[in-house]
């Protein structure tokens, strides 16, 4: 692929994003203040915090959407800057190729001007000297490979070359984010801005990007939800705590773990200042060992040895206590299923799928087609007819299922403690509001209406309802989806040390990749069955090669 970006002998000469005494409040509530940063070319900033710490709008001041309350934001002069849109409509009476060429916006009005000039029936002399300038900077920018650029960004993204002259408004919601994505990656921008670029991809299209990104030489600043991307291709993390942005090198392991040290660390009240600063130096130097494995490894390894000690501090946030403990062990019968099929309008989500869960199997369940995971949950947990076949539960097994679509739960006024309670044997307000404060609902919350919910507080309550059953089988259909960082890590903990069986489908490659030891794979033609984690399955040779054929 052609790139616009400098070369790297010239990189490190260029002026970076300049933040300088940055701050930030709505009315009296302060979001940040004092704020004072640079953002280097080759770096990769991932921008974390809680719900409502301010990423988003840190995002929006830097892109220059947003006005701070005192500050300014700089750049070189003549840097681009792109930022993924967030707006799904925005592009609807343009083509999958025009808009992707529209994030270069320096040679999409070079294109429109030329355009415009050789459709004109009155050509004129000077517009014939203003047609030669505009060729000569068009061939400067390699103007004449713009095209195919665009559609290898579209192509990696997983858009088909046939939709690539599509209206952008015939497209479908999980389309429109890539070719949005490929319009924020077109034409290597000097600074780059991505909030949640993962959202709707899946699994491989994310590890397409995250290969991208590794490569990509010039500044990037990301927020996203998904830890393994963050730890893919970050070089620094940007945390928004204590009303504060807190720059520390490392990706987001590296700062959970040191955040988690340095809280146990202050719960030590009689730990000696020089044995937490012994502690930490260790922690820092096994990190950096470990840090061998990743695609950056000489530059991130030499910014945690620079690292200053002092600056690693417990964070402000609140984990949810999600806990799942079942009532019963599991016996040896856990769920056996034959010949099921399933489809949609004809199309076949998957045929024939045999598999029997073993004890101890925790079952990630893959597809090309998201609604194949989807229906196969539907049809175990009682939902929804399949087309074919049968499926049989063991009697020892209590299974708790956390669907994909959880709306129909919410359409209700209830008050919080009301709408769980519908789902409890003991309705007693303590037993309730215990559960919904390990959910973190406290205090007034507890009476909000279920209807007036976020995504992720649904989210919340639906994982408090699991709770409750003491279930020795989970099935979950995408269970990272709306939740923030903090409870997508306390969910994947209590996973990792679950007693029972679990069975999942999701989008976050470290979920799976830490909690489950057998993947399953749903194809029109059959199923790839394999013990294994997710890293080996990706990588090994023979998995690949059945999976060509299964998708043929």
């Amino acid at each position: 692929m052609t790139n616009f970006a400098p070369s790297k002998s010239n990189i490190h000469q260029r002026i970076m994003i300049a933040v300088n005494n940055l701050g930030i409040q709505f009315g009296k509530r302060v979001l940040f203040q004092d704020v004072n940063l640079k953002f280097t070319p080759g770096n990769c900033y991932g921008i974390i915090g809680a719900n409502g710490a301010g990423k988003s709008t840190l995002m929006r001041i830097l892109s220059d959407q947003l006005s701070p309350t005192h500050g300014n934001v700089t750049q070189g002069p003549g840097e681009r800057m792109s930022v993924l849109e967030q707006d799904h409509f925005k592009f609807d009476e343009f083509t999958v190729m025009d808009t992707v060429l529209q994030g270069h916006t320096v040679l999409w009005d070079i294109m429109k001007e030329k355009d415009a000039l050789y459709s004109k029936e009155d050509f004129t002399d000077a517009d014939g000297i203003r047609a030669s300038e505009l060729e000569e900077r068009f061939a400067e920018l390699e103007g004449w490979n713009a095209e195919s650029d665009a559609a290898a960004l579209l192509s990696g993204l997983g858009i088909k070359e046939d939709r690539h002259g599509m209206l952008m408004r015939d497209m479908s919601g999980n389309e429109k984010v890539r070719v949005l994505l490929a319009k924020a990656l077109f034409g290597n921008p000097d600074n780059l801005l991505l909030d949640e670029p993962t959202n709707d991809l899946d699994l491989e299209t994310v590890a397409w990007l995250e290969d991208y990104l590794s490569k990509f030489e010039n500044t990037v600043l990301v927020v996203s939800h998904d830890r393994h991307f963050l730890d893919s291709v970050c070089t620094h993390t940007l945390d928004i705590d204590y009303n504060k942005v807190t720059l520390f090198a490392g990706n987001y392991s590296f700062w959970y773990e040191s955040s988690q040290l340095a809280l146990r660390q202050q719960q030590q009240a009689n730990k000696k200042a020089e044995d937490k600063r012994k502690e930490l130096l260790e922690f820092i130097q096994r990190f950096s060992a470990n840090v061998a494995k990743s695609k950056q490894t000489t530059s991130r390894k030499k910014m945690l040895e620079k690292l200053n000690v002092e600056e690693i501090q417990p964070s402000s946030r609140r984990y949810p206590g999600i806990i799942f403990t079942p009532e019963r062990e599991p016996g040896n019968k856990i769920l056996e299923v034959k010949g099921l099929s399933a489809s949609i309008d004809g199309e076949v989500l998957f045929k024939d799928v045999n598999f029997q869960v073993e004890k101890g199997d925790k079952i990630a369940f893959l597809s090309h087609d998201p609604r194949a995971m989807t229906a196969l949950f539907e049809i175990i947990t009682g939902n929804r007819k399949p087309d074919s076949g049968t499926f049989e539960w063991g009697q020892t097994i209590t299974s708790a299922y956390l669907p994909l679509d959880n709306s129909s739960f919410f359409n209700t006024d209830l008050s919080l403690v009301d709408w769980l309670s519908q789902f409890s044997n003991d309705n007693s307000e303590i037993y309730l509001k215990g559960f919904l404060g390990k959910m973190l609902f406290s205090g007034e919350e507890v009476m909000k209406k279920a209807s007036v919910l976020s995504g992720g507080e649904k989210m919340r309550c639906m994982i408090a309802r699991m709770m409750m059953t003491n279930a020795n089988t989970l099935v979950l259909d995408s269970p990272t989806n709306h939740l923030d960082l903090e409870s997508i890590q306390a969910f994947n903990n209590t996973l990792q040390g679950f007693k029972g069986n679990l069975l999942l489908s999701s989008h976050d490659h470290e979920f799976i990749q830490t909690v489950c030891n057998r993947i399953i794979e749903l194809t029109p033609r059959g199923t790839i069955d394999k013990l294994m984690d997710y890293d080996d399955y990706i990588s090994d040779e023979r998995v690949l090669a059945a999976r060509e054929k299964m998708y043929v």
